[in-house]
């Protein structure tokens, strides 16, 4: 079945189609033939045996029935000579059609014999009545006809196709024990041809089946794992690689979107911009890999507080962080504001270059309002930015808030 295995998914498929088919068509070739030598069978049954039967029987008949009865009525004189002949010629020429046919069925060699003998004794019956033909041309009476000898000559060859008949009787029975016998072993090999036929298909097709199974679990196997590798690609274009928050990428879609949508629904709309003070400074006392630990430390605090599904926070770029909330209200919004401003600070992570405290701090401008339709996404930006200046103006470590400002 290694063969099977190097096929491709289309090519096993394909190769079962191909398989089933060839497999229907050798079971409809078997059928069909076997089918034929059984209607063989049975033309040789009927055809061979019933019609030589219904035959012989019907020149009986013509013997006992119609020249009989013409000899009784013309010695009665209820038909007159030329009737006569008229009738028994037509009778004649019956049982020599009749037996022309019947002889013209295929004989075995033990039944030529006695067939001629048979034949003999019909063209000796139909003499007598040749006779009695030439009899009434010749214009005598039925006076002197003698009924004895009629019945005579009628019941010796209604004995000797009697033995014919009795003789295709018995090769009609033979004949239906050989079709039966042979229906039954024909039958018999139909069913072991078809079953070789039908466990062969099952044995393949099994295998194919298999076959594809395994390269259905492979796909999928494959499959999850093209899934999992494009999700960590996604995630990758998506997230800050330094602080596993949502990139500036991520940023303008989401906030394209949620914008949208707080302009259709007439909801609140809150969005913050972030950054942490003084922290060029940081970087010049604390060292580049001091001012990472610290943007992860602030990081790690921002996603702490906004734990709504609804709620997004971003690193915009160096240490600008960005905000973004749905259906919260001003009041609401300060209060996440502050909550930042607390949350940083309460890290105490030691900012010697600081000029507001000896931790470090963050400033924040916030936008919260009910978006008017004329309003377009940049202004919230723009807005949220101009907060972020004032509160570094104000002194730095607090938040500023604009609201009802978006119409």
């Amino acid at each position: 079945m290694k063969f099977i295995e190097a096929l491709k998914l289309r090519s096993k498929l394909l190769f079962l189609l191909v398989l089933i088919t060839f497999g229907l068509i050798a079971i409809s070739v078997i059928g069909t033939a076997n089918v034929n030598a059984m209607k063989k069978n049975t033309d040789s049954l009927y055809f061979g045996s019933l019609v030589p039967i219904y035959e012989l029987n019907e020149i009986v008949q013509i013997y006992n029935g119609e020249l009989s009865a013409t000899v009784f009525k013309a010695k009665a004189s209820e038909i007159n000579s030329d009737e006569f002949y008229s009738d028994i010629t037509s009778s004649l020429e019956k049982i020599q059609k009749i037996w022309k046919s019947y002889e013209s069925h295929f004989k075995r060699d033990e039944e030529i014999q006695y067939v001629e003998y048979v034949s003999m004794e019909i063209k000796n019956t139909n003499i007598y009545f040749e006779k009695l033909l030439k009899y009434a041309k010749d214009g005598h009476g039925f006076e002197n006809v003698s009924i004895q000898l009629l019945e005579e000559k009628i019941q010796h060859i209604y004995k000797s196709i009697k033995k014919l008949i009795n003789y295709e009787v018995d090769v009609a029975k033979y004949e239906r024990k050989n079709f039966l016998e042979n229906y039954d072993a024909t039958l018999k090999q139909l069913g072991i041809v078809l079953l070789m036929v039908i466990f062969g298909l099952l044995v393949i097709s099994y295998q194919v089946f298999k076959s594809i199974q395994d390269d259905q679990t492979e796909l999928e196997v494959a499959h999850k794992k093209l899934k999992k590798a494009n999700k960590k690609l996604e995630d990758a274009s998506y997230t800050d690689s330094l602080t596993k928050l949502h990139n500036r990428r991520y940023f303008n879609m989401v906030y394209e979107r949620e914008f949208k949508r707080a302009k259709r629904s007439k909801k609140h709309f809150t969005f913050m911009m972030l950054d942490i003070d003084y922290f060029k400074q940081y970087n010049d006392t604390y060292g580049h890999v001091g001012g990472d630990n610290a943007l992860k430390k602030v990081a790690s605090a921002l996603n702490s507080i906004f734990k709504r599904p609804s709620d997004y926070v971003f690193r915009l770029g160096g240490e600008e962080f960005g905000v973004l909330m749905s259906e919260t209200d001003p009041h609401n919004s300060s209060k996440m504001a502050q909550k930042i401003c607390d949350t940083v600070l309460g890290l105490k992570v030691e900012h010697k270059a600081s000029q507001v405290n000896d931790y470090v701090t963050i400033s924040v401008g916030v936008v919260s309002c009910i978006v008017h339709p004329s309003i377009n996404e940049e202004y919230i930006i723009t807005k949220a930015d101009k907060m972020l200046y004032k509160a570094k103006e104000n002194g730095r470590n607090r938040y500023i808030l604009s609201a009802n400002e978006c119409s």
